[in-house]
C-alpha cells in the first residue's frame, strides 16, 4: 500500500543556544503527528557568524539527540566525559537517559548543513544510562540506488545495516537523487514515518513540496519520491509511535508535570545527575 502524504510542517528561521541561527521545523505543536519524533532544528548558512557561538553546556533527560551534518563539524563534550567531533556526512547520537549536560559547539566551515533530532524514549526507558556515539561518514554503508544513492544511518535498507539504537528501532536514510529521478522507499507499514527536504524541492506521493519543509505521512509499505532539480538531498526517518504522554520542558521531556517538575528541582539543587560523572579532558 502507498503511503500518501498527510501533514507538511515549513521550517522558520529563529535562533537556540548561545545565538545560533537555524531553521526549527518539528516542536511542541508537532508531537501527535510526528510522534516519536519530538524536535527537528536544521542548520544552513555560509557564514559562520551565523552559529559559531553553538550551543554551551546544557541539560537533557529523557530523549535522545541524533545530529547529522551534510556539510560542516560539530565538537561534543559532556558531563559522562564523552568527547567527539564529526565532519562532513558524520552523525552523533547521544542518549540522554537520566540526565547529563552536554555541549555541542559547530567548527568553521564553507557550508553548515544538517539537523538535530530529538528522538523521545519510550517511559520504560526514560531513566536508562546516558551513552555517546559518534558515526564518522566512513561507516556509514552507501547504497547505489537508480538516479542516485541512500547512506544507511541508521536501521536497516534491504540486508544493508546501519547503526542500531538500543531504545527504539529508528530508520534514517540519507537520499541523493539526481534531476529527474523517481525513487520508491520501502517502510514498515505500520510506523510513524516522514521525509525532510533538507536541500532542494521534491515530489512526495505526488505532492511537490519545498526546501526545509517535513512531510508526515500515511500508513503503507513504500512511498514514492521524485526529484525535478539538482542537488537534492533528501532525509527519511521511520520508527514505531509512542503513544504515551508527552511532559515537555525546555531540555527535558517526561512523561507527567510531575516527573518534569522533579527533573528541573534536580537541577537546582544538583541531584540531576545520576551516573557518575567523569571529569572531561581538554
Amino acid at each position: 500500500m502507498k503511503r500518501q502524504s498527510r501533514q507538511a510542517v515549513k521550517g522558520f528561521r529563529t535562533q537556540d543556544g548561545a545565538g545560533v541561527s537555524l531553521v526549527r521545523v518539528l516542536g511542541n505543536q508537532t508531537i501527535d503527528e510526528f510522534d516519536p519524533f519530538l524536535m527537528l532544528d536544521s542548520f544552513d548558512s555560509t557564514d559562520y557568524h551565523d552559529y559559531i557561538k553553538g550551543f554551551p553546556m546544557h541539560p537533557h533527560r529523557g530523549i535522545e539527540t541524533v545530529t547529522y551534518l551534510s556539510k560542516g563539524g560539530m565538537l561534543h563534550r559532556d558531563t559522562m566525559g564523552n568527547k567527539g567531533q564529526i565532519k562532513d556526512g558524520g552523525v552523533q547520537w547521544m542518549t540522554a537517559g537520566s540526565g547529563l549536560l552536554h555541549e555541542e559547539m559547530p567548527l568553521e566551515s564553507d557550508l553548515m548543513q544538517g539537523i538535530q533530532l530529538w528522538l523521545n524514549l519510550p517511559k520504560k526507558d526514560k531513566m536508562t544510562q546516558p551513552s555517546y556515539y559518534d558515526i564518522p561518514k566512513e561507516s556509514i554503508p552507501v547504497v547505489e540506488i537508480e538516479g542516485g544513492e541512500l547512506r544507511v544511518i541508521a536501521g536497516k535498507y534491504n540486508d544493508i545495516e546501519g547503526h542500531q539504537g538500543l531504545y527504539l528501532p529508528l530508520t534514517f536514510y540519507a537520499i541523493n537523487l539526481e534531476n529527474g529521478s523517481k525513487f520508491t522507499i520501502p517502510t514498515k507499514e505500520n510506523d510513524s514515518a516522514f521525509v525532510f527536504l533538507l536541500k532542494g524541492n521534491a515530489k512526495i506521493a505526488g505532492k511537490e513540496f519545498e526546501e526545509k519543509t517535513a512531510v508526515s505521512t500515511s500508513k503503507g509499505d513504500e512511498l514514492d519520491i521524485e526529484v525535478n532539480e539538482d542537488n537534492t538531498e533528501i532525509l527519511f526517518l521511520s520508527a514505531p509511535r509512542l503513544d504515551e504522554p508527552v511532559a515537555w520542558g525546555g531540555p527535558v521531556v517526561m512523561n507527567t508535570d510531575q516527573e518534569l517538575n522533579k527533573a528541573f528541582d534536580e537541577l537546582r539543587n544538583g541531584t540531576f545527575i545520576k551516573e557518575k560523572s567523569q571529569k572531561i579532558r581538554d
